[in-house]
């Protein structure tokens, strides 16, 4: 019984190290934004005929 605790223990603490390091990957990962294109409303209309 105390080996099944023991391999438990050990087991948990792999997840948990595993969870914490993706967290951490997750919110160093620098997020950026595309650029709107900018609208022309001269091309937009032009196909309507």
């Amino acid at each position: 019984m105390t080996t099944v605790i023991i391999i438990s223990i050990f087991i948990f603490l792999i997840v948990l190290g595993l969870t914490i390091f993706t967290i951490n990957k997750g919110y160093a990962f620098k997020h950026t934004i595309d650029d709107l294109p900018e609208k022309d409303d001269k091309k937009t209309h032009s196909h309507n005929g």
